[in-house]
């Protein structure tokens, strides 16, 4: 799930698994794999940063537990 800022200003938190492309046009628009569209503030690399850190936290928890039995 990540966080985005709509046009208004209103915060909303999206699946980002649902994301099927973002695009800049120039606003920034994700479109989600049910056909919806949601037009927000952040540039579409700031998207692609968030998703990623999103996956990291999900992902990289197992990552981290590893790290710790080792030492």
């Amino acid at each position: 799930m990540i966080k985005v800022t709509r046009i208004d200003n209103s915060e909303l938190i999206i699946n980002s698994d649902l994301i099927e492309f973002v695009e800049s046009s120039p606003d920034t628009i994700i479109s989600l794999t049910d056909g919806k569209k949601i037009i927000v503030r952040e540039t579409p690399d700031e998207i692609i940063e968030k998703v990623a850190q999103f996956r990291r936290l999900v992902f990289g928890i197992d990552k981290t537990r590893e790290l710790k039995n080792k030492n």
